[in-house]
């Protein structure tokens, strides 16, 4: 018998993806009209709770845990199969479309294959993935043995325990994915008017999905704290949410300072230093030859524990841009090649290219990295 959100079963696959998971749904099995998604998605995580820990649903508690994907075969001349992000609010009852995540993005052509959605023979699959969140396409590179995903390899990632086998994602021409322009404002590097903290320098940049940097420094941080000691500080909480409120409407993507705080995905709001050593969460160290770029960032209001894969390819173009924050405080010698960036599950490399178009301004090529996916199970949910 159905319940208020009309099923009462949806059969779906639950997947890890890089360092998130999620629950994975066949467009096909959910309403046509999309208004009616959000309480089936809210009800399947167990959402809202005031407790934050969705013992009810499937989500995690946290906004990495708290994540649904829905997948459909594509119309896009460009693509196998259209993916729709759906971030859901752990504390709050309200699913974000705003942006796209970068770790479930790696489970989607896998998925696709399992699926019989997309046909691949023995050895390396291609599966193009339109992302309708960005209106961007995706290329998911992996090995294929016996018409499956491949499962286990030797390619470890930091934030997961044991390795397996690796997906390479390229986003194509990522620039603007949420505005429009890879430098929302024209600008390298701005000056924001921030309530209750004054003015600071900021780079807003948007590929793959929109951010807004400012550098540890001007925080009054040391640049490689963990993210527990950041929950910690409300103040600090309170400065950076003020921030990214301000980003948003400086880079237009919202038009009022309310709306602002409601659109939680994004920017992103990320804070930035040179390479230095730290900790790590799995209590290992990471020295400071081993990084590029020291940086940590705020997703859905909480201090990741990794870095967003889309904000980590975001640092990357940024990185490559003179003149913004990010470009300051990456060592020089990285001009070219993969960027290691230290965070707090360890050190990520990402890989960007951005060259210059005829009138002298940035555009971004492509953005890629590596991750792994996991098929937890399979049957249904029940909403």
């Amino acid at each position: 018998m159905a319940d208020h959100t009309g099923y009462d079963r949806i059969p779906a696959v639950f997947m890890r993806g890089g360092t998130s998971k999620g629950v994975v749904i066949r467009q096909a099995d959910l309403p046509a009209d999309r208004a009616r998604w959000d309480p089936i998605f809210l009800s399947l995580m167990g959402s809202p709770d005031p407790h934050g820990r969705q013992l009810d649903g499937m989500g995690g508690g946290v906004s990495s845990l708290s994540k649904v994907c829905v997948v459909a075969p594509s119309s896009h001349p460009d693509a196998d199969v259209d993916y729709t992000f759906a971030q859901v609010m752990v504390n709050e009852a309200r699913v974000d479309y705003s942006g796209n995540c970068g770790n479930m993005s790696s489970a989607i052509g896998p998925y696709a294959v399992a699926e019989k959605m997309v046909s691949a023979a023995d050895g390396d699959a291609l599966v193009r993935i339109f992302n309708t969140n960005t209106g961007k396409v995706i290329h998911a590179v992996f090995e294929v043995r016996g018409g499956q995903p491949v499962r286990e390899g030797r390619l470890a990632i930091p934030g997961v325990a044991g390795t397996g086998a690796p997906v390479r994602l390229d986003f194509l021409d990522p620039g603007g994915a949420t505005t429009g322009r890879l430098l929302p404002t024209g600008n390298a590097l701005d000056v924001l008017d921030v309530p209750d903290f004054g003015r600071i320098e900021a780079s807003m940049v948007d590929a793959a999905n929109a951010c807004v940097f400012v550098e540890a420094a001007a925080l009054g941080l040391a640049g490689n704290e963990m993210p527990s000691t950041l929950g910690e500080r409300a103040h600090l909480c309170l400065w950076l949410e003020e921030i990214r409120a301000s980003a948003s409407l400086a880079m237009g993507i919202t038009s009022s300072r309310e709306a602002a705080h409601a659109r939680r995905m994004v920017p992103f709001v990320g804070f930035v230093s040179g390479p230095q050593a730290a900790g790590t969460l799995s209590g290992e160290n990471i020295a400071p030859e081993s990084v590029d770029l020291t940086a940590r960032m705020i997703s859905n209001g909480q201090p990741h524990l990794a870095l967003p894969l889309t904000a980590s390819l975001c640092t990357a173009v940024a990185a490559r841009i003179p003149g913004t924050l990010v470009n300051r405080s990456t060592r020089r010698e990285t001009a070219s090649g993969g960027l290691r960036i230290g965070m707090p599950s360890g050190v990520l490399t990402v890989d960007a290219q951005v060259d210059r178009d005829e009138s002298g301004r940035s555009v971004a090529v492509r953005g890629s990295f590596y991750r792994t996916a996991r098929r937890l199970f399979d049957g249904y949910v029940y909403p």
